[in-house]
């Protein structure tokens, strides 16, 4: 008998080319059957906090908050270097110009938001915006419209910002990167502990033969990445699977892994969620 498991991944072209080949049954799923779900990141993260997937793409921010529940797989993350968020704002902006800026934020559990915070204690220390969440996908006009001064831009945004008259104030990645000498921990794919080890350990070598298979066989079940891409022309959805599905995504590895720690050690500090004591990962 086979078992169901909720698998929910939001709609962006790096987790649809991970999972397009469980999605579509490109590849032997071994008894397990998956009720998918597409959702953006906020809401996964908002979800998660309810334990409404089995297996589910979080924010690293919002698995800091939720370790007593889920457990992180080593594979399925967006880790890397050059693929962190933006700070954006019409041109002529600077953070600093307003006693209370108004920020733009893909929602408060994202890893975006954390990012925003350690860079603006580092450079700005005092400063307290004005921050409104709404998803990612309305950050921009948001900023172009005048309803924000400033806005963190996350997924496709750091392809398509310029043409939209808005210009870079910080790569906030490249900030962490320059702080830490590590990649930035974006999203992972995390799975509740009460499925047990054995299931999270088939769960993730699954998860790491659909992304062997995407890369074997790129253009099969192309259209299933574009279907949940409908805005994005073609180079756009190319330039982020290359960007973000990269040799983290098939294992977080050592280096992944002291990202993840420094990125919670950081966000302790800060206030953002309470210090980190439950095991890390779900299985070996």
């Amino acid at each position: 008998m086979k078992q169901t498991f909720d698998l929910a991944y939001s709609s962006c072209p790096n987790d649809t080319f991970i999972f397009k080949g469980i999605a579509r049954q490109l590849i032997d799923t071994r008894g397990m059957d998956f009720r998918i779900f597409i959702e953006d990141v906020e809401t996964l993260n908002q979800n998660a906090a309810r334990e409404r997937y089995h297996i589910t793409k979080l924010s690293f921010a919002a698995l800091g908050s939720l370790l007593d529940r889920y457990a992180l797989l080593r594979t399925g993350a967006a880790l890397g270097k050059g693929c962190g968020p933006l700070l954006i704002s019409l041109p002529g902006r600077q953070m600093d110009d307003r006693k209370t800026p108004v920020v733009a934020v893909p929602g408060m559990g994202t890893t975006a938001y954390h990012l925003f915070r350690f860079y603006l204690a580092d450079l700005f220390p005092g400063l307290d915006p004005e921050v409104r969440a709404m998803p990612f996908e309305q950050v921009m006009p948001a900023v172009k419209g005048g309803e924000a001064d400033f806005g963190v831009i996350i997924h496709e945004g750091r392809f398509i910002y310029q043409t939209q008259g808005l210009e870079m104030k910080a790569d906030l990645g490249q900030w962490w990167e320059n702080k830490t000498g590590l990649p930035i921990p974006l999203g992972c794919i995390a799975v509740r502990r009460d499925l047990g080890r054995d299931t999270a350990s088939a769960v993730q070598t699954l998860i790491r033969e659909s992304i062997d298979h995407a890369f074997a066989h790129p253009k099969q079940g192309e259209d299933y990445i574009k279907q949940y891409a409908q805005e994005m022309a073609d180079e756009v959805i190319a330039q982020h699977i290359d960007l973000y599905v990269n040799e983290f995504s098939r294992d977080i590895g050592e280096q992944g892994t002291q990202a993840v720690t420094a990125f919670f050690d950081h966000a302790a500090r800060a206030g953002l969620i309470a210090p980190v004591y439950q095991p890390l990962f779900a299985c070996g």
